[in-house]
This record gives structure tokens, C-alpha cells and sequence, in this order.
């Protein structure tokens, strides 16, 4: 508390010398260390130190840096501080113990040295006193400092500065140094992020290492390099943007270590680990806590390996569902990890050996010294994933054919648009089986996606007729490659705009110009049985990714109920996390259709809703209940293709209840 009273009202007073003339005066002797002790930046510090090595130490202060440093051999010393009265104390304090060692009053933006007198300037914290802000004043005042410290620097020296790394300090050093050629190299400091005798940063500190060297006119060529704390070998970036970017992701990565050592209850917490070699992500982590365990030695922390093409579950894709994993798996905090598409994958040993370090990193600071941590997951497997097929769609973007193991070894086929690399757009399991005789029903199924929907209604209603529209080209070529769809009499594909397609019929009043199946019986001219909208949305800012918001408004709505029969239903999967939202469109939907039944898919964010435009053929939840559990029975049995979606059939069969 004594220390918060000498802080200066602003933090321009920084750079005033009277001010620190007071500070120094007021603290007495004690130590103040900036951002650490010699123990603490030995391993960045001594690769650039050599014993005989002249060394000028900018803004000394009372640290004692500088003694410690001469106390492990570096004797040719020369301090510098703008303040008289810390210089005497750090004359007096070394006249006897460290005779070669000098303390001098001196401004470091105007210095008495001749030039290129040192082989080494250590700045630790000055730099960050100086440049407090990005006032014209103060960037001139910082652009002398490094004018006068590449002045006394001979060609091959270094100036080692120790920075807290802050953005506008960052951006003014580097982009200075790399503009008159310097070599670049950032090191992380190791260790407990920022800890000195005056408290404890949450960020880390770092140590530019800025190597001076001839400058060639007209060369662009610039070393850019960073040491992590855990990284012996630098990584190069080609631009000082990247490397600034690469010091902000390790401030993030320190802060969100920082909340989560300090509040074990911390909301949901994520991250990306990225390939060393292409920079792409690997893994995804995210870190779940469960308060209501109780605490004992072997249940504080452990990994949970989910298996490939496994993500997008709701166990794994979602907070909910992750929450309820660490409870059953009973652990304090567990860590799931996500394995990237694209990405190769040894086996479980193999990640295991990858993620345990950087993992460890995130364990509860209460963990014991030597704890061994559990890396879990379903059967000890990391799943299969293989990509089938990769293409551009001009309407719905990139998106993948990939197959995947199942839970219970089955393999499954799915469509993912990358755009929304977490959901699951069409699904069909890899076998078949023999279909069943059903009633007339004439479907229009807005939304091909992989075609398993449709598909299901054709092979197991035997006398549907549906009609199929599709907004993007690419999509039915996909699904005809991929997933096995194929049109036929009683299924047919129109490349149309969903919303154009409806209204358009619905303007007609009459259907002789309708898209009919070639089948004698299908040629009815009356409305639609079912209308079903199975719709992904392309704005993920809406909260709400199916349908997109024009498929229930009101005005649309109506049309759609100019489609059907009088006792016709109308079916939508809707996929919104935003409660407010959906509560607008379930309240829109009731203007349009009176009878409304909800239905979530167990496992799934989506949950489907059956409308109809008269209460007096309502089905019952009876009839509604016991018609899901047939189907789902059969869906679930060995050799079914099926659709993440599936339960929108229910009520093909309930149609026939009515």
C-alpha cells in the first residue's frame, strides 16, 4: 500500500525526473525490481551476455539487476538513472563490494558516451516508462531514446529490452528497429507469468533482443523472430503485424491462464492449439468446470479425448452437454480436446504425448507436483474421420463429404458446410434395407442438403410423391455423388428459390403449371399433405441457423398455408439458441397455424415443430408420441439410412391417423 502512494497522478510523470527523484527519495533503499530479478530473466538474458561484454544498463534505478549480474562474472558494468539521489544510494551501496562498477546521473535520450562504446544496453522497464501513451511528444521523445542507444551500440550489438510487451510499446519498438534493419527476436519469459518482489503481473514479460547490424540501403530484408518460454528454437514471421499478432495470442493465453488460476468458476473457457508446421488448428480445447464434485487428490483434473467426427454431438458440441460430461466422468476440471478435419492423427499415445504439456499448463494450480493425469475418452478411441470430397459452392460456400465412425461402430456419411464447421447438414448411416409399403401423401420438401431426408420419405412411403426444391446446383450434384440420391418418378429435385417456388404457387391458386411426378397416381391436382423446411441459414448473427428469417414471416407463412390441404401439416426444423427469438417465431407460426406441436430431437440443438391450419384435425400427443417411437425403433435398427433430421417424418405417418 505504501508503494500505491508513490504513483504518479498521470503517466506521463513517469518521464519526469522529478518525479522519480521523489520516488526514490520517499521508497529509502529497498530494492523496486521491474518486471523480475536475474534468477527470473537468466535463461533469455545469458545467451546475449558475454563476460567481457561491455554492458550499459539504462534507467537503473535501485534494482539490483545490475549487482547480481556482476556478482555471476559481468563486471564490466556502466548504470545510468536521470534521478541523483538513486544514483548516490547505488554508489554507496557498491563502492566496496563492486569497485568496477560505475553509476552515473544521465538522460538516456542525450548520453555522454562516445559512439559505439557498448557491446550491450539492458533496459529492464524503462522503455515501458517512457512511452506511456501515443502522443506525438512522447513517440519523438522514445524515437531519441532509440536513436541514442543505436549510437553507443557498436554493429553487432545488442539492445536487451525487458517489456511488459504493451500494444503501443510493442508496435513503436518494432516497427522502429525493423525499419533501420536490426535483427528482431522476442523471448517469452518462463515461469510464473510476470512474478517480481513488488507482485505479480497477470501478462507475461518479454525480452526484445534487438541485434544491431549494417543496414543495406534499398534491402527489405528483416530477421523476424520469437522464443515462447517452452520454445528453445525462434520462430520466424515475415512482417512485424504477424509478430505482434504472435505476442497478443501469448498475452491472451497468459490472461485466460491468469482468470482461470484465480476463478475455478469461471464461464466457458476455449481455445485453439495450431500447428507448429502450417499454423492451422488442431485442436480445440475447452475447459469445463464441475463444482458440485467433491475435491480429493484424483479427481482435480483430467482430458477427454473426443473421438473424430464426434463434435458436433451434444455431449461434446455443446456447454450443456459438456457440463454434464465432467459430471459423470467426475472430475473438478476437465479439459475436452477436439481433433481437427484435416489433420492426421497418429493414435491415442501419440496425442497424448502432443497435448501433455500444453494441457498441464491449464491444470488447477492446486494439482499436486507430480499428479498423473487421466487422458479419457469413448473405448480408448480417437475415431475415424475420412474426407470423401471437398468443393465451392457459389451459394452455400465450401463445405466437405467426410465419413465417420458411430458409437456403436456403424459408419456414417455427412455433409458439413465449413462455414458452420460445428453442424452437422446432412447425415445418412452407409448401408440400406428394404423398404415398406405406405399411404398416398404428396410432400414438397424445401432443402436438399445430402438428400438423406427425402431419401428416407421415398424409400419407406412407398406412394409419396415429393418434390424436392434446391436454391444451389452444387448441392444436388454433391448428393447425388456422395450420398446416393437419386430422382426418380416419385421424387423430384427443382433448382429454385425456396421462397420464389412458394410464392409462386401460391400466387397461381391452382396447379397447372405445379411440377408433378410422371406416376399415374401422383397426378392429383390437389394441394401439398405435408410441406416440410429443412433450410440452413448463411448469417450466423441471428442466433438463429435454420431457417433463415424469411421462411417464417408472416406474409410467407400464409403462403404456405395456401399450399396444403384443409388437414394438411406443415413441418419445420428450427435450430435457434436465441430464447427471445424463438418465442417470435413460435408466436408467428401460431397466427398462421392454430395447432402447433414442439418436439426436441434428443442429443440435438434442433427441435422440430408440426403445424397445422385447422384445430379440428388435430392429431393427438397420443398419436404423435406413439408414431415417433415406431419410427425411431426402426430407424434405429442395423442397415438404416437416416438423417440427423429423421424425426420430421413422424408425421408422415401421423397424416395418415387424421
Amino acid at each position: 500500500m505504501e508503494d500505491l502512494k508513490l504513483l504518479p497522478r498521470h503517466t506521463r510523470d513517469f518521464a519526469s525526473a522529478a518525479y522519480w527523484e521523489r520516488f526514490f527519495r520517499e521508497r529509502g533503499e529497498r530494492a523496486f525490481e521491474w518486471y523480475g530479478e536475474w534468477q527470473k530473466l537468466r535463461t533469455p538474458l545469458e545467451r546475449y551476455l558475454r563476460p567481457r561484454d561491455s554492458i550499459l544498463v539504462v534507467g537503473c534505478g535501485n534494482s539490483e539487476l545490475s549487482e547480481q549480474l556482476y556478482d555471476e562474472g559481468y563486471q564490466d558494468i556502466v548504470n545510468v538513472d536521470i534521478s541523483e539521489v538513486v544514483v548516490k544510494q547505488m554508489q554507496e551501496r557498491s563502492a566496496c563490494l563492486r569497485p568496477k562498477m560505475s553509476y552515473l546521473v544521465m538522460d538516456v535520450l542525450q548520453m555522454e558516451f562516445p559512439d559505439e562504446r557498448f557491446q550491450v544496453v539492458l533496459d529492464k522497464g524503462t522503455l515501458d516508462a517512457l512511452l506511456t501513451d501515443e502522443e506525438e511528444a512522447t513517440l519523438d521523445r522514445v524515437q531519441k531514446m532509440f536513436a541514442e542507444i543505436g549510437r553507443v551500440l557498436q554493429f553487432g550489438g545488442r539492445y536487451l529490452c525487458v517489456s511488459l510487451a504493451q500494444a503501443h510499446v510493442l508496435k513503436a519498438s518494432m516497427e522502429y528497429f525493423s525499419r533501420e534493419g536490426w535483427m528482431v527476436r522476442i523471448h517469452q519469459v518462463s515461469g510464473n507469468e510476470g512474478s517480481t518482489s513488488e507482485g505479480q503481473f497477470a501478462l507475461p514479460i518479454f525480452v526484445y533482443v534487438l541485434t544491431k547490424i549494417r543496414h543495406t540501403p534499398g534491402s527489405a530484408l528483416c530477421i523476424l523472430e520469437m522464443c515462447t518460454e517452452k520454445q528453445d528454437k525462434p520462430v520466424r514471421f515475415e512482417s512485424t503485424d504477424h509478430l505482434i499478432e504472435a505476442v497478443k495470442e501469448r498475452q491472451q493465453y497468459a490472461l485466460l491462464r491468469n482468470q482461470l488460476n484465480k476463478n475455478s468458476s469461471a464461464g466457458s473457457i476455449s481455445l485453439d492449439l495450431c500447428s507448429k508446421d502450417t499454423g492451422q488448428a488442431r485442436y480445440t480445447l475447452h475447459v469445463v468446470h464441475n463444482l458440485a464434485v467433491k475435491v480429493s487428490r484424483d479427481n482435480r483434473f483430467a482430458i477427454f479425448i473426443i473421438p473424430q467426427g464426434r463434435e458436433t454431438e451434444w455431449l461434446f458440441g455443446t456447454e450443456e452437454g459438456r457440463k454434464q460430461l465432467a459430471a459423470s466422468a467426475g472430475f473438478r476440471r476437465l479439459i475436452t480436446v477436439a481433433l481437427h478435419r484435416d489433420q492426421h492423427y497418429e493414435d491415442m499415445g501419440t496425442i497424448q504425448a502432443e497435448l501433455s504439456e500444453k494441457v498441464m499448463e491449464l491444470s488447477p494450480p492446486d494439482l499436486p507436483a507430480q499428479q498423473q493425469v487421466p487422458f479419457l475418452s469413448v473405448g480408448g478411441d480417437i475415431g475415424i474421420r475420412t474426407i470423401q470430397h471437398r468443393d465451392t459452392s457459389t451459394l452455400s460456400g465450401e463445405y466437405v463429404i467426410e465419413d465417420v465412425k458411430g458409437d456403436d461402430a456403424h459408419y456414417f456419411r455427412r455433409l458439413i458446410f465449413l462455414s458452420n464447421r460445428n453442424v452437422v447438414q446432412s447425415e445418412a448411416r452407409l448401408s440400406s434395407r428394404a423398404p415398406h409399403k405406405e399411404a398416398l401423401i404428396r410432400v414438397l420438401v424445401i432443402g436438399l442438403g445430402g438428400g438423406s431426408l427425402p431419401l428416407f420419405i421415398h424409400d419407406y412411403f412407398l406412394q409419396c410423391c415429393i418434390d424436392v426444391v434446391e436454391i444451389d446446383p452444387a448441392m444436388l450434384e454433391m448428393a447425388t455423388s456422395w450420398f446416393g440420391f437419386s430422382p426418380g418418378d416419385r421424387l423430384k429435385v427443382y433448382i429454385a428459390d425456396g421462397l420464389v417456388y412458394i410464392s409462386s404457387l401460391a400466387a397461381e391458386g391452382n396447379n397447372s403449371q405445379r411440377p408433378i411426378c410422371a406416376e399415374a397416381t401422383c397426378r392429383s391436382p390437389a394441394s401439398y399433405d405435408v410441406v416440410m423446411f429443412d433450410v440452413d441459414s448463411k448469417d450466423p448473427s441471428l442466433g438463429m441457423s435454420c431457417p433463415p428469417s424469411a421462411f417464417v414471416e408472416k406474409s410467407f407463412l400464409q403462403k404456405v398455408r395456401v399450399l396444403l390441404k384443409t388437414e394438411g401439416t406443415f413441418i419445420l426444423n428450427l435450430v435457434c439458441r436465441n430464447s427471445l427469438l424463438r418465442d417470435d417465431v413460435l408466436a408467428t407460426l401460431k397466427e398462421a397455424f392454430p395447432v402447433l406441436y414442439a418436439r426436441r430431437i434428443e442429443g440435438e440443438v434442433n427441435e422440430i415443430l408440426f403445424c397445422q391450419p385447422q384445430t379440428k384435425h388435430k392429431l393427438s400427443p397420443v398419436d404423435l408420441r406413439e408414431t415417433a417411437q415406431i419410427l425411431e425403433k426402426a430407424l434405429r435398427q442395423p442397415g438404416q439410412t437416416w438423417d440427423s433430421t429423421y424425426v420430421l417424418a413422424d408425421m408422415l405417418e401421423a397424416v395418415r391417423l387424421v
